[in-house]
């Protein structure tokens, strides 16, 4: 998944782009797991939405400003463009 070296680089610095990035890829991989088994649970699903929507818009913002930390940070977290 993710590499322990490049975690302990990113939680140096909470307020950065990447590490906002990486919580909301957590906290959106725990939610799917959650909405696998309780696939009625409408207000998980929102939040899930939510998530998303900050997640993509930080990205936009990340490969606007720095696109080699965004494609670093993309392979970093397994997750598409």
């Amino acid at each position: 998944m993710v590499k322990n070296s490049w975690i302990s680089v990113i939680l140096e610095n909470r307020g950065s782009v990447e590490f906002q990035v990486f919580s909301f890829t957590n906290k959106i991989r725990r939610l799917t797991l959650h909405l696998k088994l309780h696939k009625k649970d409408y207000l998980s699903q929102r939040g899930l939405r939510t998530i998303l929507g900050k997640r993509q818009r930080l990205l936009a913002y990340l490969s606007k400003k720095n696109r080699v930390r965004y494609k670093e940070l993309i392979g970093q977290l397994d997750i598409r463009e």
